[in-house]
């Protein structure tokens, strides 16, 4: 530790600290525009320039590390000089567009402006104007206002793992642009458009949609993956305008997907459900709450009458109080049809219990990892800021592995096998490899495997590591061999000491384990489809979408005497095969609760009224539960739903105790691989998700 005068004020730092961090840490401002805190220091901005007593010019307070004894000023007439001399020549070329700027009552050029700049230019020349680059759908780009932080350029290189942006040219002459014209298609590229200190770089989709003094900020969780990533919902005149990162260091840290952060798009769509509506002599009705409800209950009644062949299907994605609520009403009934499950077409280890997908490491500490074997997963459109944390780790020495269907597109070092051989031999390959070295070679029916180099040195790798995780992904829970792949994993961390992790995908999926929204007794999602119900309560859900077998769903729904849907959202499929409609709010008009992969629970509040007359799910759920007279539906508020689940434990399997068998045949050809904005129909309905190539699953394949 070392001391530091900074404008008369002695504060302790680490020796070689930079100058910015110390002085920020003991709350000394100092101007910046290249600097940021999660980036490699560039020091080209030279705004935040002070005087060091015994230096002869100025000094970048970004890039000069403190020592003992040193003297800084950052208010001195030698400091204040050089920060005004640089804010004039930042000013020189820059536009005085500011009141069409999206930026504006945002920029840092702005603020730093108001302290540091001159309220007359002495600049007389013409200003360069520099041609837009076509970015994508997603980032409007105003390139004239750029002002060569590189904040971008660096992101793309030292976050996203793409070069999407570079400079060109020296001097004023530089330009910062896209490869050959590319769009950038990075699924983090919007954290960008909060990088950029000026307007250079906005968001195309609530471009002049409102200006920020006018905007209400709303924290909330994110609603699209397990990480549970901290947000701040922006409205105006109760509509959601944007979606934007709120910092949380052991979690998204500043960052957000893109998934997470333009899928607001939904909220405003024409295709909202905003009245309740019931189908009557085959002609659809908008009717009142009142008797949409009774409608409801009257179908539901008569079907429960004769048969208890009743399917309750929901999203992952609801709130932990909706999901506990739906399965409490649904047992209260008599029904134990319930499942989340949807994608996932192996359900032989339901005999034995249901595992709760977790990441056994906490996400803070994935970056210190030394090996990782990924199975059965594009992690990094599936879980982003996971895959961001593993990437990480790779840059400080990690080996990364990969077992896939595919050859994917990963943005750091990995080897990726499976593409060839098929994910089961592979993962069979390094299971024996495991055990031979480990000396607990107890699984006969692996002995007849044979083991490859690389599958040994994969092996080798886990089993020399301190920190080493195997994490099994989206594609896996959609194999049809998902129980041996689990299996094959188990004995891999068992014999290698590594941690397994069968990772949630979905925003709740550790909660509707929590909450038990799971057919105990019943009939799981695929035999709902396959065999067909009488009946059926959606809610959330799309089954032409969000089912693997969604072609055996359909039929399902066509062919049951009456369905009750709990959506969001109109649109023509439900009409033909749906009875009602119930309109219900997204998760910025709700409060509620997500439990994260890591099972953290974590509560928001409502942001913004629901949408017409569309409701909370919960409260449409406690209004069922009381006129079906089942107990325990008082509720008056979301809280009171939480305070009922939080003693709850979930389960978990022992994966060495289950028989394993290899399957004689690769059913690798038999996935589907599914977009990540395909996930829910949310993001199904963002447009400018769906015009960005993630959209078409076949640009996720690498060749």
């Amino acid at each position: 530790m070392v001391k530091v005068e900074i404008n008369g004020q002695v504060v302790q730092a680490q020796e070689g600290d930079m100058l910015i961090d110390v002085a920020d840490d003991a709350q000394i401002a100092i101007p910046r525009f290249c600097y940021h805190k999660k980036l490699s220091i560039a020091a080209n901005c030279r705004m935040c320039l002070v005087e060091v007593e015994g230096a002869w010019k100025a000094l970048p307070a970004c890039a000069t590390p403190v020592t003992d004894g040193m003297k800084v000023h950052t208010k001195s007439a030698k400091a204040i000089a050089a920060q005004k001399s640089v804010m004039e020549f930042l000013l020189i070329n820059h536009p005085l567009d500011c009141p069409i700027c999206d930026q504006g009552g945002e920029c840092e050029l702005q603020d730093v402006a108001m302290d540091y700049g001159d309220d007359v230019s002495r600049y007389t020349e013409a200003k360069r104007v520099v041609g837009d680059r076509d970015a994508g759908s997603l980032i409007k780009t105003d390139m004239t206002r750029c002002i060569h932080c590189t904040r971008c350029v660096r992101f793309g290189q030292e976050v996203a793992g793409m070069m999407e942006l570079g400079a060109t040219g020296r001097s004023e002459w530089m330009e910062i642009g896209t490869y050959i014209e590319k769009s950038i298609t990075s699924e983090m590229s919007g954290n960008m458009i909060d990088l950029c200190p000026v307007g250079a770089l906005t968001s195309k989709p609530f471009r002049y949609t409102a200006r920020a003094w006018e905007l209400k900020a709303h924290k909330a969780i994110a609603a699209h993956d397990s990480i549970g990533s901290h947000i701040t919902v922006h409205s105006k005149n109760n509509e959601v305008k944007r979606v934007v990162p709120r910092e949380n260091e052991s979690i998204n840290e500043v960052w957000i997907s893109d998934r997470d952060r333009f899928s607001y798009e939904a909220i405003n769509s024409e295709s909202r459900l905003t009245q309740p509506m019931i189908k009557v002599n085959n002609s659809w009705q908008v009717t009142d709450w009142e008797t949409a409800l009774e409608f409801t209950v009257e179908g539901l009644k008569k079907v429960l009458a004769e048969s208890k062949e009743v399917g309750v299907l929901a999203s992952a994605n609801s709130t932990l109080e909706e999901l506990h609520l739906l399965q409490k009403l649904a047992r209260g009934v008599g029904i134990e049809n319930i499942d989340y499950r949807h994608r996932q077409v192996d359900f032989s280890l339901d005999a034995i219990g249901f595992n709760t997908p977790s990441l056994s490491v906490d996400l803070a500490q994935v970056d210190e990892l030394d090996a990782v074997l990924i199975v059965g997963s594009y992690l990094r459109k599936e879980l982003p800021i996971l895959n961001h944390r593993i990437r990480k780790a790779a840059i400080a020495g990690g080996s990364i592995y990969a077992v896939n269907p595919v050859e994917f597109e990963f943005n750091y070092k990995i080897s990726q096998m499976g593409a060839d051989n098929g994910m089961i031999n592979e993962l069979a390959g390094i299971a024996k490899a495991t055990c031979d070295i480990s000396g607990q070679n107890n699984q006969a029916w692996l002995n007849a495997v044979e083991v490859s180099e690389a599958q040994k040195a994969v092996a080798q790798t886990l089993v020399d590591s301190n920190k080493a995780s195997v994490m099994v992904g989206q594609i896996s829970q959609m194999h049809s061999d998902f129980a041996v792949i689990q299996k094959l994993a188990s004995i891999i961390t068992e014999n290698s000491g590594a941690q397994l992790s069968i990772l949630p995908i979905s925003a709740n999926e550790v909660g509707a384990h929590l909450v038990n929204f799971l057919p105990k007794s019943g009939k799981n999602s695929a035999q709902m489809a396959a065999e067909g119900m009488k009946a059926f309560i959606n809610m959330n859900i799309e089954p032409e979408s969000d089912f693997t077998l969604n072609e055996a769903a359909m039929v399902a729904m066509y062919n049951a005497e009456f369905v009750v849907n709990l959506t969001a959202f109109d649109s023509e499929k439900q009409r033909e095969y749906a009875d009602v409609m119930l309109p219900i709010a997204t998760f910025a008009e709700t409060a509620g609760t997500f439990v994260n992969a890591n099972g953290l629970k974590q509560s928001f509040k409502m942001s913004v009224n629901p949408k017409g007359d569309s409701k909370a799910a919960w409260k449409v759920l406690r209004v069922l539960g009381n006129m079906f007279d089942v107990a325990g539906f008082e509720f008056t508020h979301s809280n009171e739903v939480l305070q009922e689940v939080l003693d709850n434990t979930a389960e978990t399997i022992d994966f060495t105790a289950v028989n394993g068998q290899l399957p004689t045949t690769n059913n690798d050809a038999k996935l589907h691989l599914v977009s990540p904005y395909e996930m829910d129909c949310l993001v199904r309905r963002s447009p400018s998700l769906q015009a960005t190539p993630d959209a078409d699953v076949a640009t996720m394949v690498r060749g």
